[in-house]
């Protein structure tokens, strides 16, 4: 996994306010900034490094947004997500996927119950473990992709439907998913539009040597320490909210659109070298998600505007699962990540 990254230095924060900004949102940003650095700290009590990763779950989860977490197992992905539910106060559950899950394993169905009354009997409908603020939906891909699309009403319309009937979700929801990129035998590839519907793919990586003696010595011995409610569910949509009123220049709506447009090679403006390399590129709703990640970055870190090094910042992990490269990618030693990092850098030279 990449470094970590660093807080700007506070000179390359905008210090004028622009004038899109009201004084509320102002007072909000900066609460918004301390709550954060209050969110890592109690999340960092139970996760030993790894600040590249949480800070792509809150700008994911405060840009109301899904992610798609990628990693061998043992690095703690489980904890992390159900330790971000606590430090929020949200409900969370858990969905181990299996080849033998089936759709109303996810959303529920209807049972038939004793009504009480004169021994009749009635439907039910009983809630699945998707009613819940925080769904971890476990090694997705290896459920079969009927049980896959259980989940893709879900994200986008934050409802399900169950025998005809239609049942609004909780509020805030989100899909925290994760998957094994090595292990890949008895597993499902998730098809492009289930991936659409994540905002990041977001890598997990190992610790460093200095945080796994860190993690060698302080979760082998006495009891797990306490994590302290930072925000509520309610407070979290209010800054939901508030991220997309932070404004963009517009330069960097144009460079975003731009660098999305030259994922795609069938457009003019694809470089040469990409053509042969990427069989499919990104769509409109990448561009969305830069944008939005990029208000979220920017007020994450107490700035009034988004600057380019939030869009750069966010750019990859929303593109690297929109990419897809081919077998003549793979060939040369080109992944999705490097093809979108040389896209970057060369548009932000022109």
């Amino acid at each position: 996994m990449s470094d970590p990254i660093s807080s700007p230095a506070p000179d390359s924060i905008p210090s004028e306010v622009p004038e899109q900004l009201q004084s509320k949102d102002v007072e909000a940003i900066a609460e918004l900034g301390d709550l954060y650095k209050q969110l890592t700290t109690e999340i960092g009590k139970v996760i030993i490094g790894q600040e590249e990763v949480v800070e792509r779950l809150a700008i994911s989860i405060f840009s109301r947004g899904h992610s798609l977490l990628m990693g061998v197992p043992g690095l703690a992905k489980t904890l992390l997500v159900s330790t971000l539910a606590e430090t929020m106060s949200l409900s969370f559950s858990r969905i181990q996927f299996t080849p033998d899950l089936m759709p109303m394993d996810i959303t529920g169905t209807d049972i038939l119950q004793d009504s009480g009354i004169g021994g009749k009997r009635e439907f039910e409908f009983v809630k699945g473990p998707v009613f819940a603020n925080i769904v971890l939906a476990d090694e997705i891909n290896r459920a079969p992709a009927k049980t896959q699309a259980a989940l893709l009403e879900a994200m986008q319309e934050r409802r399900v439907t169950v025998v005809g009937k239609t049942f609004e979700l909780d509020k805030p929801f989100f899909v925290l998913a994760t998957q094994n990129p090595v292990e890949q035998e008895g597993t499902y590839p998730l098809p492009e539009a289930q991936l659409d519907r994540f905002m990041f793919l977001i890598e997990v990586g190992y610790p460093s040597h200095a945080e796994e003696v860190r993690i060698a010595r302080e979760t082998t011995g006495g009891a797990a320490k306490a994590v302290n409610h930072v925000l509520t569910g309610e407070k979290l949509m209010e800054f939901q909210d508030l991220v997309r009123r932070v404004p963009v220049p517009d330069h960097l709506y144009d460079f975003t659109v731009r660098l999305v447009r030259k994922t795609r090679p069938t457009e003019e403006s694809a470089p040469a070298w990409l053509r042969n390399l990427v069989a499919w590129g990104a769509g409109p709703r990448a561009v969305q998600y830069i944008i939005l990640g990029a208000k979220t970055r920017a007020a994450l870190k107490g700035s009034y505007m988004v600057r380019m090094e939030d869009i750069e910042e966010v750019a990859k992990p929303v593109l690297v699962h929109r990419v897809l490269t081919n077998f003549a990618a793979e060939s040369e030693g080109m992944t999705s990540l490097s093809v979108v990092e040389r896209l970057i850098e060369e548009t932000r030279e022109k």
